[in-house]
Parts: structure tokens; sequence; C-alpha cells
């Protein structure tokens, strides 16, 4: 039977072992953390924001980064397939506004456990606080062998005895993972060396960081374009050697690394040869130069339009929700804008400017400003304006206004009436950073899609081994399309590792 790793519980590496598993493979999933889905447990609130009930056009369009390269991914598995593995899987879904798709429980972990269901109806064994330190290919082990380490050969090597856990996180035997002391305390894993950008400002990922075979990525990419390289398995962090015919890397981004995305698979990649492009939080919330945040901190908006301008040049607009915080903004519309703007934010600040009215033309505004003013004449404008705005909001909107909260009403100019409606349509302010990766959803950049079969996301450089999920180049909108291309990329690396490895003992029969 064809035996294949996948390396990381996520979801594109839960729905990788699930296909896999599913054409008949000896699937063993790795996951370092105590359980999986750590990551997926936290997303949409805690919630889940499983997939966007949307077709596969219009999931594409929202892709931001690489779009062609998930043409045929996007078409292999939709998000319709998606929703119709969950139900047969046992977890009621439902579409809410924009088309996200949640849990009817509005549980994240039900989702996690429709996985782990799937998982063990389909033998997938899973091994929990199991880390893995390194992919071997034939080229690395032989550079080993030449430097006195004794070679690994397919059938004869050994085997892991590491004892493994169900998908339920119940012993089957104790694991022999090497993350954990005799005692039982966590032992702090070392840093993945990646570099990546942070915020405003980072460096740039260094393609020529040296593998833990001594070689260089770079050199070590010249000598795999030929293909003539192939993975033989994984070393674990106890040392154990687990050989395999194909390996799935899907260790996800850094983002939120609490939940133990540390960047081991931008590592795995350099050292088997891969290029890893510029890495930057991505959908995450907004630095903000003025204080005005701060006293509207917790503040929700809703049915807002957002605009960022580069000078004179629009660089986002969008419509929905937001919310201010100590820091600056977040919320959907904002997080979207961080996709589009982080490029030039690197470069200088931008202006931001907020219609908190977007559905209100000015003369309509102005009527409804007259109405409510000639409603109320003798009362104190702070009084009156909460018909208009949340109620937070009115006395940051009377201080940038530079109107007395107490002036009454009757007595405002026309000047004055005029300010408020231009502050209504065009709130200012000055956007100066992104936040970092424990805030961001996502992370940008990642295993250049150059290298990868867009069909199957097995490499082009070392046969056997695919690349799943946020690991790779891709990132979309918020609005659950990033799990959509976990779960169409995991398909799509299970269903190609199975397919070859069947095709190839089909052949040889």
């Amino acid at each position: 039977m064809a035996k294949i790793i996948v390396i990381g519980g996520g979801p594109a590496g839960a729905m990788a072992a699930i296909a896999a598993a599913g054409q008949g493979c000896e699937v063993h999933l790795y996951e370092k953390n105590e359980k999986i889905g750590k990551k997926l447990y936290i997303t949409g609130k805690g919630r889940c924001n499983v997939t966007n009930n949307c077709s596969p056009e219009e999931f594409l369009q929202a892709v931001c980064v690489n779009r062609k390269f998930l043409y045929s991914a996007g078409y292999g598995f939709t998000s319709q397939d998606v929703m119709d593995f969950f139900e047969k899987a046992g977890l009621r879904l439902k579409t809410e506004r924009g088309n996200r798709v949640f849990p009817v429980s509005d549980h994240s972990s039900d989702v996690i456990a429709a996985l782990n269901r799937s998982m063990r109806e389909r033998g997938v064994a899973v091994h929990l606080d199991c880390e893995v330190k390194e992919i071997l290919t034939e080229e690395g082990v032989q550079e080993k062998t030449d430097s006195g380490v004794q070679e690994l050969s397919g059938a004869s090597a050994k085997k892991s005895d590491s004892e493994v856990q169900d998908s339920d996180g119940n012993s089957v035997k104790k694991s022999d993972s090497g993350v954990q002391d005799s005692d039982g305390n966590s032992v702090k894993k070392p840093d993945s060396g990646i570099q990546e950008l942070s915020g405003a400002s980072a460096k740039k990922s260094d393609p020529g960081v040296q593998s833990s075979s001594g070689t260089s990525a770079k050199s070590r990419k010249k000598k795999d374009q030929s293909g003539s390289s192939r993975v033989m398995g994984v070393r674990l962090a106890s040392g154990e050697i687990v050989c395999a015919d194909a390996v799935i890397v899907a260790t996800g981004g850094i983002s939120y690394r609490t939940t133990g995305s540390t960047g081991d698979g931008y590592r795995f990649a350099q050292e088997t040869g891969h290029h890893v492009t510029e890495l930057s939080p991505s959908l995450v919330p907004l630095e903000i130069r003025e204080d005005y945040p701060k006293k509207l901190q917790g503040l929700s908006l809703k049915n807002v339009e957002v605009t960022i301008c580069d000078g004179n040049r629009e660089l986002y607009s969008g419509f929905g929700e937001m919310m201010f915080t100590h820091f600056g903004v977040t919320g959907p519309l904002i997080l979207t804008a961080s996709t589009v703007i982080q490029k030039k934010l690197r470069e200088h600040p931008l202006a931001m400017k907020i219609n908190l009215k977007p559905a209100l033309d000015e003369q309509q505004l102005d009527a409804r400003f007259l109405r409510e003013f000639d409603a109320a004449k003798n009362k104190q404008i702070k009084n009156v304006l909460g018909n208009l705005y949340p109620a937070k909001l009115v006395p940051v909107m009377l201080e940038r206004c530079e109107i007395e909260p107490d002036k009454a009403v009757n007595h405002i100019a026309k000047a004055e009436r005029q300010k408020l409606l231009e502050m209504t349509r065009d709130f200012p302010l000055t956007v100066t950073a992104l936040r970092d990766y424990n805030e961001a959803v996502v992370t940008r950049g990642g295993v250049s899609v150059k290298e990868i079969q867009p069909q199957t996301m097995e490499s082009r450089l070392v046969r056997g081994l695919y690349f799943a999920g946020e690991v790779l180049d891709l990132d979309a909108v918020t609005g659950g399309y990033n799990l959509q291309i976990a779960w169409a990329t995991g398909y799509a690396s299970g269903m190609g590792a199975a397919g070859k490895l069947i095709g190839d003992r089909d052949k040889k029969a």
C-alpha cells in the first residue's frame, strides 16, 4: 500500500489526508500541537467561516495573488463540494450575508470534529504532539551518505514505530515525538529561521538560506531543476526517520504563531530547493496616526464606505463593516483593504476616508440635517446628532468640526452645518502601518507557485513532494475564500499524491 505523510493538521492538511486515504493509501498526519485545527478553532471569532457559497468564477475573482494558478484546484473542489463534504460528515451549515458559510451551531469545534470523524472513518493515523524537523530527499540523503551517514533505501529503511493517536486524540500507542521531556513538560521548539516582513517594514526572505544538509537552497535548486530528486520521508524531532512514498507539506504560514504557525513549511521548501517569496501579514488591522480611534475604541460601523488613496490615486474602496480599536481600525472592510494597500503602505502613509452615510448623496444628506434641526431647534446640538450618528461618535464629530457641544441648534450657522455634512461624507484618517502577524488572518507570500504543478500541487523540483494551503504564495480577501483555498489545494494534493502512486503501482503490476 502506498504510504503518504501529511505535515500539518490544519484545514489543508486534514483535507489532503482525507482525500488520499479515501483513495486507499496509507496516510499518516503529523501535527506538532496537542490537537488538530488550532488556528481553525479561532477563525471567524470562533464560528469558523467555512467557505463562501459562490461560483468558482466568483471565488477566483476574490483571490488576490496567483489567481490563474488556482483555476484547476478551484474548479476541481468547489465551495459547493466543500459544503457537500461537511454535510455528509454530519455538519449542518448555513449561509449568511455576503454568502459566508458557517456551521449552524456557530461553533468552529464542530468543523474540527467533522474533520476528525472523516479521518477516522478513512483510517488516517494522526500523530499528535509529533513535530517533523526535516524532509528527506534522495539527493539530501545521498549528500549525507557521502559524508559518512548511512543511506536510506525505500523498502529497507526503518519505518516509524512512534506510537500514534487517533484523530480524536485517543492514545493508540504513546507518541515518541521528542517534543516533551520525561516529565511531560513541553520542550521549546527552535525558531524556523525564516525572514519575513512584519507590519510596515521588514526584510525579504532569503532564498539562499542554508538547509540542514549544509547545502544552500539556491544551489540545491539548480540540481533539482531536472526533477531527478525524489522525496524519501521525514525526520522527526526525536531523530526518528519515517519513510514514505509522498510527503504533503500543509504547515500554514506565520500568522497567529501561538497556534503553531511558525514557518516550518517555508524552511522545508527552502531546504529542498524551492523559492519562498517575500512574506508579509495579510488580512490584518491598520494603524492610524490620529488619536480619534482611541476615543472611539469598540465602536462598530455598519453600511459605511471606506476609501484609501495614495495622493490622488484611489487604491481601495469598499462598502461594509468596520470597527475602531485603541491602535486604529479593523473589521471586514479594513482586512480586505490591507491586502490591496500593503505594498504602497510600506513606502509611506496613506489617506483614508469614511463615508458614514453612503446611501445619501450630498443634497439628500443636507435635507436630512435640516429635518433633524427643524424638529429640535431649541435643543443642544450634542443631543440632536444622536439621531444621525452612534452616541460615541457625536463628541468626536463636534470636536473635528469645531462646534461647541452645548450650542443650540437654532444657532448653528450654515457653514457649521456644511462642516458636519462634509465630515459625515469624508471622515479623514491617516493609515501608517499594518499590524503584525499575531493579528493577521493569513500570510501573504510563500512557496513560489512557479515551482508547483497546479493540477496536483506536486513540486516541479522534487518528485513526491507536495505543498498545500497557506504555505503556498496564495491569498484572498476575507469572507471564507482563504479557507476555500486551503480545502481546494489540500484536496488537489491528496488526490494528486494518491493518484500518482496508485498509477505507478498499477503500471508495475
